[in-house]
């Protein structure tokens, strides 16, 4: 007899794609990560090695694993897998995985048997349908249809390789670490920024260069200098790398910075004249030493990116989830932000879109002011936003010149180069952070 402490959830979901593609997607490296909500904690240690009976591993906290394995008498393939908790007794868990042909498209379903908290489950469940049918439309754009490439990424351990890498790997592409320390598989080749080894790129279809310290941080001369230095050299000797073996794609990471800290209300395109101060300065000398001969180069200018494991909103959402958010300085300032998987998906677009070229505005349709996002922020956690947080706290924090260049900046840019066409998951930023916070 089941538990009354056991309920089930169950979700169904209409994807528009074929269902050996659909199933394919799940035994592909990188799935679990493209599932795995950014709200919810820990990180994925273990991938399952196959569908039939491997076992995926999630550290939750430190000393507290999720090993998930999956079960051969519940595996029929193309229709269905199946995974059981095998830990953290005497918390249940089985969730089949249940695939059926409609046409050309594919039902998805998930029925999940827990004991865990059942908002938790279905806001799971929820968040995993949604990136799971927007996935697969990416990679059936027709500017990436039947490409399988080898693409070489720096960075692939931060904020945006975290996400972009498994979204090429479920899209059958070979992606390829650059990795400063030493490589530990086959896909992982050892970089040195200042030295790139002359065979580094060898077989590499392209290139997305992702690495450079973090701009946050108090805008000290040696943070300055640092911010500066990982940028400008590393990627000319990198570019240069990529002409030499013969790439013929080069995707550099970017930054809406180049346009200055205040442009008032002028709407900023690719077109658009570069401002001043030094985050412009090194954003302009950034995007030259990516320009070499031979390789289509497209510079990434990117927003604010939201995702609650890093940046921002990170920061924010513990502070407006206690009641004690609200907006920063006077909160008239453009505020042209990302989400996370809208980032991604130009990056993919960058990739295999032969008429991407230059430049290209990484950032929503629509930006909002500062009110605006902590209305909408503290809207979508149930809270108000009434407590303004003074200029003086991001100088105190960043000082004068971190504070008026990150915390204050106010650029209201649009994605001009993109055109009209292109297909944002997330237009509107309400949308957008309830997907991210899963709301």
């Amino acid at each position: 007899m089941t538990s009354p402490l056991v309920r089930s959830h169950t979700l169904t979901t209409r994807v528009e794609a074929p269902l050996e593609d659909v199933f394919a997607w799940h035994g592909r490296p990188g799935a679990i990560h493209r599932l795995m909500p950014p709200w919810m904690p820990g990180s994925v240690r273990a991938e399952a090695s196959d569908l039939a009976d491997g076992t995926a591993v999630l550290s939750l906290a430190p000393g507290v694993d999720w090993v998930a394995r999956h079960d051969p008498e519940a595996y029929d393939p193309p229709h269905l897998f199946t995974d059981r908790l095998a830990s953290l007794r005497p918390l249940s868990w089985t969730h089949r995985h249940e695939f059926a042909a409609d046409g050309e498209e594919t039902l998805v379903t998930d029925r999940i048997e827990t004991s865990a908290p059942g908002g938790t489950v279905d806001r799971m469940l929820a968040y995993r349908h949604e990136q799971l049918a927007a996935d697969l439309r990416t990679h059936r754009r027709a500017y990436a249809a039947g490409k399988a490439l080898t693409i070489a990424v720096t960075g692939s351990s931060g904020t945006v390789g975290r996400a972009l890498v498994p979204l090429l790997t479920t899209g059958g592409h070979r992606v390829v670490r650059l990795v400063r320390g030493t490589p530990t598989g086959a896909d992982e080749r050892r970089w040195d920024p200042s030295a790139p080894d002359p065979g580094l790129l060898d077989g590499v279809d392209a290139v997305v260069h992702l690495a450079g310290a973090s701009i946050a941080g108090r805008f000290t001369e040696a943070h300055k200098a640092a911010v500066r230095d990982s940028r400008i050299e590393p990627t000319r000797l990198l570019a240069e790398a990529a002409a030499r073996s013969g790439v013929p794609t080069f995707v550099c990471a970017s930054a809406i910075g180049i346009y200055g800290a205040d442009r008032g209300d002028e709407v900023l395109t690719e077109a658009s004249s570069r401002g001043s101060g030094f985050l412009a300065d090194v954003v302009a000398d950034w995007e030259a030493a990516s320009r070499v001969e031979g390789p289509r180069v497209v510079n990434v200018r990117t927003g604010i990116v939201q995702t609650p494991a890093a940046g921002a909103l990170r920061l924010q959402r513990p502070l407006f989830a206690a009641g004690l958010g609200g907006p920063i300085g006077g909160g008239d300032q453009w505020l042209s932000w990302i989400a996370i998987d809208d980032l991604v998906d130009i990056y993919h677009r960058a990739i295999f879109d032969d008429t991407l070229v230059g430049p290209v505005n990484a950032v929503a349709p629509e930006p909002v002011t500062g009110r605006v996002y902590a209305q909408t922020l503290a809207r979508t956690l149930h809270r108000p936003a009434l407590l303004p947080t003074p200029a003086l706290g991001p100088r105190l924090l960043l000082g004068a010149e971190g504070a008026q260049e990150v915390a204050l900046a106010s650029q209201r840019v649009e994605p001009a180069a993109l055109g009209s066409h292109h297909a944002f998951r997330h237009q509107g930023l309400e949308a957008a952070l309830r997907h991210v916070l899963g709301r």
